[in-house]
């Protein structure tokens, strides 16, 4: 095997461990043994139920997450040109987690929150974009960024607002999923959003190849016969799709879209195809890290999942920017 192979072998290798991990740790710790004898259906009933009912689907639920994230984030980096792009700092998933709620406060059913998520996170990416391009300096990468948090912070503003006359019980239930959070997984949410995932991530892997071309420049583009325009803002709209799928399903995971495709090419991929690929599996394989750490960091209390990914990515994102100077 190539060195490249054993990398992601072992990038796998880590997946595998880590989702393991997920079913056996948590309030109630599992041996491995008990975790697979209770897979199968076997041992004590209650130990089934915890690892049937809650864990798996929630290890399931994460992996679709950080998938979703890390495609988003690779995607938007390439045909950005820009080492900083990711949803959450974009605004893409604030606006995607306004829509989420309008939905919600409506009574919308489940399958329509994705799409409500989505309407709110192309509205989010449009304003940013509009507002880079009102200022000077808006071909400089930091511009966008700057636009990006600042859509992020109206989505929140928006967010609370929507919530003042809320009950308590929702008004908790809504904060903790603004921060985060894979607890109330179902198999119902990891097939719809396996649904997303899964095409969206079909389409953004098919068009590697013209985000590769675009990040040669809107001028090389043209020259080799791509409307730079038509194939931007459709890798753009799907990003913005997996993201907000993301966002209707476990809230606010900032960060992971950052993060995973800088390692993904530290593993020895250049091709954009390879990126998202890569990127796919190391964002399922931190955002599984970072459940498994958010509920047995502080027992029995549990973190919020986006607060775990952002102790990671903050630091991550200032060595970013720095090396843009």
């Amino acid at each position: 095997m190539t060195r490249r192979a054993w990398r992601w072998t072992a990038a796998a290798g880590v997946l595998v461990l880590f989702a393991l991990l997920g079913v056996a740790l948590g309030s109630v710790r599992l041996t491995l043994d008990e975790s697979f004898r209770a897979l199968l259906g076997q041992g004590d009933p209650n130990v089934v139920t915890i690892v049937r009912v809650l864990r798996v689907p929630r290890v399931a639920l994460a992996v679709l997450v950080g998938a979703g994230l890390g495609m988003s984030g690779a995607s938007l980096q390439g045909v950005m040109r820009n080492p900083l792009a990711e949803p959450y700092l974009l605004g893409v998933s604030g606006g995607a987690a306004v829509g989420a709620v309008i939905a919600v406060a409506l009574g919308a059913g489940a399958g329509f929150v994705p799409l409500a998520a989505f309407a709110g996170a192309v509205a989010a990416v449009t304003v940013a974009f509009a507002v880079a391009h009102a200022v000077p300096g808006r071909g400089d990468a930091r511009v966008l960024l700057m636009a990006g948090v600042i859509v992020g912070a109206f989505a929140n503003a928006a967010i609370m607002l929507l919530l003042a006359n809320a009950n308590p019980n929702v008004m908790r239930g809504a904060l903790w999923w603004m921060m985060g959070s894979v607890s109330d997984a179902t198999w119902s949410q990891v097939g719809w959003l396996a649904a997303y995932v899964a095409g969206g991530g079909a389409l953004l892997v098919g068009w590697g190849r013209e985000i590769d071309i675009l990040a040669l420049g809107e001028e090389a583009a043209a020259g080799l016969g791509l409307d730079a325009d038509r194939a931007a803002r459709r890798v753009y709209l799907m990003a913005s799709l997996l993201a907000a799928a993301t966002v209707a399903a476990a809230g606010l995971v900032g960060f992971v879209g950052l993060v995973v495709p800088h390692i993904a090419r530290r593993l020895g991929v250049g091709a954009q195809r390879g990126v998202i690929l890569g990127s796919a599996l190391v964002g399922a394989a931190l955002v599984v890290a970072a459940d498994v750490a958010a509920r047995t960091a502080l027992p029995p209390a549990e973190l919020p999942l986006g607060a775990v990914t952002a102790i990671i990515g903050v630091p991550f994102f200032l060595v970013q920017l720095r090396r843009l100077r």
